[in-house]
């Protein structure tokens, strides 16, 4: 069955990415683009990053599959990593694009989306958020054939408002 909503989703790259990364894990993004489209009716997928040259291959990779890249100049933090500092960005966009979707799913394990998920909640515009417990532990894992762990995770938002 074809679902007829219009979901966007909104992703937090270096957050998300830390998280994988964290856990010694790889993200297939191809694979990961396709089960948002499938699992959630995901037309378009916003992904939130800072610019660092170096990656133009893998920012040319998440084009092709199908992200809409939202750069931000890398600053970088105090102990000289790169930092893209998207949060304002992301919540801008979800904002802005707010009349051209039935529901947002949001990813990423940041507690500063809190107010935008609970306003999104409330207007019951969020579909699935993405959320980690500890250590960015993602709530559902699931495992592939070869048996390596991959995020697929989902958990309907449960806030408590």
């Amino acid at each position: 069955m074809i679902s007829k909503e219009n979901n966007f989703a909104f992703i937090d790259g270096q957050n998300l990415n830390l998280g994988i990364k964290n856990l010694g894990w790889d993200l297939d993004f191809r694979k990961f683009r396709v089960y948002l489209k499938e699992k959630y009716a995901v037309s378009k997928v916003y992904y939130f990053i800072g610019y660092l040259p170096q990656y133009r291959d893998l920012y040319k990779s998440l084009q092709k599959y199908g992200y809409e890249l939202v750069f931000k100049p890398a600053m970088q933090d105090k102990k000289g990593k790169p930092k893209g500092n998207v949060d304002a960005d992301l919540v801008l966009k979800v904002m802005f694009e707010y009349n051209n979707f039935d529901k947002a799913i949001i990813v990423s394990s940041d507690g500063d989306f809190y107010s935008l998920i609970k306003h999104l909640y409330r207007n019951k515009k969020i579909k699935i958020c993405y959320e980690s417990i500890r250590k960015n532990l993602f709530n559902i894992i699931e495992k592939n054939r070869q048996g390596k762990n991959n995020l697929y995770g989902q958990s309907e938002a449960k806030i408590g408002i």
